[in-house]
C-alpha cells in the first residue's frame, strides 16, 4: 500500500514493518479492523489499516450506505507510541524507542 500524505510518501513495501493488531472477528463482521504499523527510514511511524463498514476505514459508497475501506495513517509520536502500548509487547516498543527505565 502506498499513499502521499502532505506531501510525504508512506509505502508499506519499503518502510520496515513492526507490529500487527486485529479485531478478531470474522472479516464479514462489520466492525472487523486489521492495523500493521509500519517505520520510515526517517524514523516516522504511521499504520496501514483496513476495516469494515463500521471502522473508521469505512467508506461512503452513497448518501446512506458505506463498504469496508483500507488507508494510511501517519501518526506523531505520541501516538506510535500509545499504539504500540496498547498493541506490542515491551520488547517491541523498545525496538522502536528504546529502553524504558524500570
Amino acid at each position: 500500500m502506498k499513499a502521499i500524505i502532505n506531501g510525504k510518501k508512506f509505502d508499506t513495501d519499503t518502510a520496515e514493518h513492526i507490529a500487527n493488531a486485529s479485531y478478531s472477528g470474522s472479516r464479514s463482521d462489520f466492525q472487523w479492523w486489521e492495523e500493521d504499523f509500519y517505520r520510515k527510514r526517517t524514523g516516522e511511524c504511521f499504520l496501514a489499516g483496513r476495516g469494515g463498514p463500521m471502522t473508521r476505514y469505512a467508506v461512503a459508497v452513497d448518501q446512506n450506505s458505506r463498504t469496508g475501506g483500507s488507508k494510511i495513517t501517519p501518526l506523531s509520536e505520541e501516538e506510535a507510541r500509545e499504539w504500540l502500548e496498547c498493541h506490542a509487547d515491551a520488547e517491541t516498543y523498545e525496538q522502536v524507542f528504546g529502553a524504558v527505565p524500570e
